[in-house]
């Protein structure tokens, strides 16, 4: 990537820096703009939306840009949000850093002053912080209309992201007077006709009032192999204990979405069918853990739902062999590591002072690695397993053979998904096929192509999807669909971002007030220090660091390095007020900050301040969403630990280039000021 304005004399690796994070801009709020990353190679694009796939598709051949993709990463693997915020923060103190470098201030001064004020606006913050029982309380009183309970349910009825079973419990909110029918009281057929007889109605009339060239309303039809196993038949009995949408975490989940409605109709299935077995089984109302994805590019949008079981692509071939298993209960295996003759487990040392000539004399004629590829298929045969899922790679010949001899080969199958399988069946994990036992197979698993919600089997040319089931599975499948195969990677990225901010909302227990009103806090905070430590800056200098000469060198240039740290949050919150069209220019975005700072610093305290602004709906409103019907749709939070790391990890960063670029700037100078006679005065970091 070339880097603009980069002179060579100065610091190298924090211009770096600013250049990468400049080209994350736009990924900034609610309101993103996509870019098209093109695969020079092979001439593919692929619609990006967030911070991670950006970094991942640069060249990032720079020591700097290595240390920004591992950053991002590690925030990426921990948190799935926040990059976007810490690859912005990153520029705009890398920047605010090369400013007060012109200005001549020591790196010492630069890091110990902006580390020491990064951690006074986190506990200054901690004011913004509410819980989620009292989010989830607020929200809930203010949303209930009593006339708009008919307009729900039809409007919910017009929504293909439901799965019509989990809709079923959507709908019984808003009409708990209408007869349902318990888990256990019919058969399967009478479940179904029941099932169909429910959507009737609202149907009828939302085929006559939908919008026809909207991706956001489509009709909702039913499966009709979707209601076979009990795991199918969710919400069916008993009545919701919360009155408000998705038992008290919809309204939450809402908040946390800034402005992703196409997937909040996939977490409310998420939530209503693990509601319904937690009241069974005592778990918790949501688990994350539970949840999968399976993508399938060239299906509108609106086929995408949430469908109990594990949903995944196979090979035509092996689709034929779903076909021949039809509904039989089916023995499953379970095999942890790669299924290839080469596969050792980790940590596997061959014996020592033993050198191989030859592993086994080939008496037998045929290809290489006929015997093991004959052992496999016969130890699988003896067992009666017709299913085998693999977590790694699985042999090309022995897939072959096992398609020929009517057994399902699964291969790269997440590790939640073998525990989950695992639980339910009884199977228990192998490493090796030879380590196969009668009490390592599980029983009861359910093979079926998957059905779109029209009932019409999906032929994706060279993939065809397939759900596999066990009575008792608590595995939930996320069916992400598009129209446009570029935008899958894009689509995907949305739902676990969603997913991933309740997750953490709810295990924080706490959120902050969002929409930039942490950030603007933080800004007013780090003003209000620079002024006082520029009056104070000649009072009492030695208390507050380790040496005199430090301490004077600090003191001086502490009022220039924390307005440096006011001037990342202030870019920050330009750049959310832009891309959420609060503003029409960064330079009346600027303006209206400034008229909020100095109405902050009338009202005599700035977090009093910005509480106020947050609850009457004012500067940190949510920007152009799709409205919800109600006022508090448009009110956002954020995740705590997720955007104090990134701000963390933003910085960290910052500096750590900083002081690498110093140190090979100023070369032999380190030693020369430790052999002086005051270097026991001088702390270097």
């Amino acid at each position: 990537m070339a880097f603009r304005d980069v002179n060579s004399r100065r610091h190298i690796g924090l211009q770096q820096l600013s250049s990468l994070a400049s080209a994350g801009r736009t990924l900034l709020g609610p309101m993103k703009s996509c870019k098209f990353v093109v695969d020079e190679s092979t001439n593919q694009s692929m619609l990006i939306c967030s911070a991670v796939r950006l970094i991942e598709s640069l060249d990032l051949s720079s020591a700097a840009g290595q240390l920004l993709n591992e950053t991002i990463q590690a925030q990426n693997k921990e948190f799935k949000t926040g990059m976007s915020t810490l690859l912005f923060l990153v520029g705009a103190w890398s920047n605010a850093v090369l400013e007060c470098l012109q200005q001549n201030v020591p790196v010492s001064a630069i890091v110990s002053v902006m580390s020491e004020g990064l951690n006074s606006c986190c506990e200054k913050v901690q004011c913004l912080q509410i819980s989620v029982h009292d989010v989830n309380k607020e929200l809930c009183s203010s949303s209930v209309r009593p006339n708009t309970s008919s307009s729900k349910t039809y409007e919910v009825a017009c929504d293909g992201f439901l799965n019509p079973q989990i809709f079923l419990c959507l709908q019984k909110e808003v009409s708990p007077s209408k007869e349902l029918v318990p888990r256990n009281s019919c058969s399967h057929q009478e479940a179904d006709s029941n099932l169909n007889k429910g959507l009737v109605s609202p149907l009828a009339d939302c085929k006559q009032k939908r919008l026809t060239h909207s991706r956001y309303f489509s009709a909702l039809a039913t499966s009709p192999s979707s209601s076979q196993l009990d795991d199918s038949q969710v919400c069916l009995s008993g009545q919701s204990a919360h009155p408000c949408e998705c038992y008290g975490l919809g309204h939450l989940a809402r908040a946390l979405s800034h402005g992703n409605e196409p997937n909040m109709k996939l977490l409310k299935s998420i939530v209503a069918y693990q509601h319904e077995r937690a009241e069974c089984s005592g778990s918790n109302q949501f688990n994350i853990a539970e949840v999968v994805t399976c993508c399938l590019p060239g299906l509108p949008e609106s086929y995408s739902c949430i469908c109990p079981g594990f949903v995944t692509l196979v090979s035509p071939e092996q689709a034929a062999v779903i076909k021949h298993l039809g509904d039989k209960p089916l023995r499953i295996l379970l095999t942890e590591g790669d299924l290839t003759e080469a596969y050792r487990h980790l940590g596997f040392t061959k014996p020592r002072n033993i050198r191989t000539v030859l592993e086994r004399p080939d008496l037998q004629e045929g290809r290489p690695g006929d015997v093991w590829l004959n052992t496999s298929l016969d130890i699988l045969t003896r067992s009666q397993v017709s299913l085998v899922l693999v977590k790694g790679h699985v042999c090309e010949n022995l897939l072959e053979r096992c398609v020929a001899n009517k057994i399902l080969v699964v291969g790269s199958v997440p590790q939640k998904v073998l525990s989950a399988f695992g639980e339910a069946s009884g199977a228990q994990p192998v490493t090796y096929l030879t380590q196969l036992s009668a009490s390592c197979v599980g029983s009861g698993a359910q093979l079926e192509l998957w059905t779109a919600s029209d009932g019409r089997a999906m032929d994706l040319g060279e993939l065809v999807p397939v759900r596999i089931r066990v009575r008792g599975l608590t595995l939930l499948t996320a069916v992400l669909t598009t129209a446009v195969p570029a935008k899958m990677q894009l689509v995907e990225d949305r739902f676990w971002t969603l997913v991933y901010r309740l997750h953490h909302a709810l295990r924080d227990g706490k959120v902050f007030l969002g929409g930039g009103a942490v950030e603007l806090l933080c800004l007013s905070h780090s003003q209000a220090l620079a002024k006082q430590t520029l009056k104070l800056a000649n009072k009492k200098p030695v208390k507050e660091f380790h040496g005199p000469w430090l301490a004077a060198s600090s003191a001086e240039y502490k009022p220039v390095v924390l307005q440096a740290l006011a001037s990342g949050w202030s870019q920050y919150l330009a750049a959310v007020m832009c891309n959420t069209a609060k503003a029409t220019s960064l330079f009346e975005a600027q303006t209206l900050i400034e008229h909020h700072l100095k109405k902050a610093a009338d009202c005599g305290s700035p977090s009093a301040y910005v509480l106020k602004e947050f609850q009457t709906g004012g500067m940190f409103q949510g920007g152009p969403v799709p409205s919800t019907g109600s006022a508090e749709g448009c009110r956002v939070y954020d995740n705590v630990t997720a955007k104090t790391e990134a701000w963390r990890r933003a910085l960290d960063l910052v500096l750590l280039v900083l002081q690498t670029d110093a140190e090979i700037i100023s070369g032999p100078q380190t030693n020369q000021l430790l052999n002086s006679p005051a270097s026991s005065e001088f702390m270097f970091l």
